[in-house]
């Protein structure tokens, strides 16, 4: 294992600790308040979080190459951006 390889292993670890710790909070704000816009919060960082777990995943445990991983990160980031803009103008 190389140290790019370490290195991005440690990045995308911090990534789905605090991709998740962001979701968990956004959820439970979601549930004590019932607001639709929290709970689409929590699904659009959910689906940045998956991102940029599957595209790591995808690329060191599959036979995906970097490019179609990084597709896969790219699409799931967009889809959860547009879900956190919704979010922002939901009522």
């Amino acid at each position: 294992m190389s140290h790019l390889d370490i290195a991005l292993t440690a990045v995308k670890s911090g990534m789905l600790l605090l991709g998740s710790l962001i979701v968990l909070l956004s959820w439970k704000a979601y549930r004590r308040t019932g607001a639709p816009a929290l709970r689409a919060l929590s699904v659009g960082f959910g689906l940045v979080t998956v991102g940029a777990i599957a595209a790591g995943v995808g690329h060191q445990f599959t036979s995906l190459s970097l490019a179609q991983s990084v597709v896969i990160e790219s699409t799931l980031t967009f889809l959860g951006f547009a879900v956190i803009i919704y979010s922002l103008y939901a009522e």
